[in-house]
């Protein structure tokens, strides 16, 4: 497969052209703010990047593992169980854990075997390329709801 397609794929992952990225949506932000839901809005930014990162780690299983289970209830699965982190170290977690399954997208994309066009195996019609989508597009959109719940609270520069 051509190497630029690859690199296009991997990029999208964590690129900052059109929109915030995830790194630059989440900097910065006071941990006294990641618990806190605007007046009207149903979530905060931890449940936020809780569901990103949930939400991706499913994606990336399904994509590389024939052994994969559709095991997760939705939605409640997919969002955290609080609005808030329990600890700091629970959101460095969850962040680290981010940029963890990032780099293991990038990875599979890189990895010779894969092939874009092809239908996952083990699926039911889906594409690796629409993985590799969906992924960049889910986080794009929540990212865009971080920036927004950070507005709202007076957290956004």
């Amino acid at each position: 497969m051509n190497e630029q397609l690859r690199e296009f794929l991997a990029n999208m992952l964590d690129w900052q052209q059109a929109h915030a990225s995830f790194d630059s949506a989440i900097a910065d932000l006071p941990a006294s703010l990641r618990g806190e839901r605007p007046e009207g809005l149903p979530y905060s930014v931890w449940e936020l990047v809780e569901h990103i990162r949930i939400a991706q780690n499913d994606i990336l299983e399904f994509a590389r593992d024939p052994g994969y289970k559709e095991d997760k209830k939705w939605p409640d699965d997919y969002w955290p169980e609080t609005p808030a982190p329990q600890s700091a170290e629970a959101w460095e977690t969850s962040i680290n854990r981010y940029h963890g399954d990032v780099e293991a997208f990038k990875k599979l994309i890189h990895d010779p075997a894969f092939d874009p066009f092809a239908k996952v195996p083990w699926g039911n019609g889906q594409t690796n390329i629409r993985e590799v989508v969906l992924v960049f597009d889910h986080t794009a959109y929540h990212v865009g709801q971080i920036v927004l719940v950070r507005r709202l609270l007076g957290a956004w520069k």
